[in-house]
């Protein structure tokens, strides 16, 4: 196991909090027009806060329940789709946050926080779950969707998890309370 890769795992949400905080309270090229980045804004972290949500019923990270390796949901499309939500939610803050200029960098970092702890976590969960992880990687891409699930992936009965997934994932709602003061 890489220690600098772990580092980077046991590090990731740390990583984001000062890109997120420059987003928030740096007002130097701030777009003002409400009636266009708020919406769009809104829409990319309801996306993403939606995307977790379907995530967490499948993967049941937060829920106290037996951890298995997730074949379904969104992983029959991308292997990372929590990563890819978390992605949306902060640069749906950043618009929300008028800081247009900013986004391409807040995809940048999240890009490059999110790559380096897949890293560490692939070797990980394929220690964790052998060869079926194995061949979970050499069908789902890691970062763009495929447009049509895996065909045979296992059906899953998620509807159980759906109201403890959004209690699980109500602490993102957090990360607008600052807007409200700004």
């Amino acid at each position: 196991m890489s220690e600098p890769k772990k580092i980077w795992y046991r590090l990731r949400g740390a990583l984001i909090v000062p890109f997120y905080l420059f987003a928030l309270f740096y007002n130097q090229g701030e777009v003002s027009n409400p009636w266009i980045v708020h919406p769009a804004g809104t829409v990319l972290f309801m996306l993403g806060l939606g995307l977790r949500i379907w995530a967490q019923m499948h993967l049941h990270y937060r829920l106290k329940t037996h951890k298995t390796l997730t074949l379904t949901g969104p992983y029959l499309y991308v292997r990372n789709p929590i990563y890819i939500g978390n992605t949306l939610i902060l640069v749906g803050v950043t618009v929300l946050a008028d800081l247009l200029w900013f986004v391409p960098v807040m995809v940048i970092a999240c890009g490059f926080t999110y790559h380096m702890t897949v890293l560490y976590e692939e070797g990980h969960l394929t220690r964790k779950y052998g060869q079926g992880y194995v061949e979970f990687l050499e069908k789902i891409p890691r970062w763009l969707p495929r447009l049509r699930p895996a065909q045979d992936a296992p059906a899953a009965s998620a509807r159980s998890y759906f109201l403890p997934s959004v209690v699980a994932e109500l602490h993102i709602l957090l990360l607008l309370v600052p807007l409200f003061f700004s």
